[in-house]
């Protein structure tokens, strides 16, 4: 089926948030497993051997380098992309379209990729090809991230480390979440987070996406949590949410849309974003990888929203 969305001009992450949009534009937020069911599932691992992982997905991959392991790594996928260390590893494919030759082909003892990685198929693959797989469900808030870095450490044999890399991100999330939620309801600004304008068409995010979570995290609201997942909207409905700021992954070359070009969108140009030109645009993975660095996203997006400077101690 042809989309009016053209993924060719896109970088990595944007592509893989993209398909991920379109080919599911309803998405309904996933339940994550008790922690004990996320322990036993780890524990599985344990007697797996991981000096070749293979790591798909940006926040797992990041979790890796964060525990110090990143030697074990011998293949990433597409969303992997921070640090820059991890673009030289060899590059297994988009992680909802991995192709098994080339996961295979990096001769993995075992692998790690964030729920929802595929297709069926590939899996199917993989498990016939006795290598240990373990999956990671994802959750965008605070518990989602230190339950990943949790089992990642499990599965590596690091709990150690993980422990102590949890204790750490969780300090530093807690104080830039609490910092942006002294903020009054009534003062904190609506956020629409807008995924493509291609042909026209604002593709949006509804609840259940990364987006919804670091809009509320940094203590703003999204403008258009009315649905679930990302969903192309009418003018009305863009009309209709009123949004004061609108927030959009940074792009790189011709194809990313300026600021008058943004705004000359007929139902966009009626909005109170558009009267003050209030653009934010940050790297994909960082503000939407809900890994490590989201203490860091917290803090640069509320600090854009409403004009405050980050605190450079924290």
């Amino acid at each position: 089926m042809k989309t009016p969305y053209d993924f060719r001009r896109l970088r990595s992450w944007e592509l893989a948030l993209a398909l991920f949009a379109v080919s599911t534009p309803f998405v309904l937020p996933i339940a994550s497993p008790p922690s004990f069911v996320r322990a036993a599932v780890a524990q599985d691992m344990q007697r797996a051997d991981t000096s070749r992982l293979v790591s798909v997905g940006g926040a797992i991959t990041e979790i890796v380098y964060a525990l110090g392991e990143e030697g074990k790594l011998v293949g990433r996928d597409s969303t992997s992309v921070y640090p820059d260390a991890a673009t030289k590893l060899p590059n297994v494919g988009y992680m909802r379209q991995l192709a098994p030759e080339g996961v295979i082909a990096t001769n993995p003892t075992a692998i790690i990729a964030v729920e929802g990685s595929g297709p069926p198929e590939t899996l199917n693959v993989l498990k016939e090809a006795k290598i240990p797989f373990q999956t990671i469900s994802e959750t965008f808030d605070r518990d989602g991230i230190l339950a990943k870095i949790k089992i990642v450490g499990d599965v590596l044999g690091v709990p150690d480390k993980a422990a102590a890399l949890s204790e750490k991100v969780q300090a530093d999330l807690d104080a830039a979440v609490a910092d942006a939620a002294k903020r009054p309801q009534s003062e904190r600004k609506r956020v629409i987070f807008i995924l493509s304008t291609q042909g026209g068409k604002i593709m949006a995010s509804g609840t259940g996406t990364a987006a919804d979570g670091i809009i509320a995290l940094a203590g703003a609201v999204n403008a258009t949590g009315s649905f679930p997942g990302y969903k192309p909207l009418t003018d009305e409905a863009i009309i209709e949410a009123k949004p004061d700021v609108v927030l959009m992954m940074s792009r790189s070359g011709g194809h990313a849309a300026t600021d008058d070009e943004l705004f000359a969108h007929p139902a966009l140009s009626l909005t109170p974003a558009a009267k003050t030109k209030a653009v934010i645009r940050m790297d994909g993975l960082h503000l939407l990888g809900f890994g490590p660095r989201t203490a860091g996203a917290v803090r640069e997006l509320n600090a854009a929203i409403y004009g405050k400077k980050p605190n450079a101690s924290q």
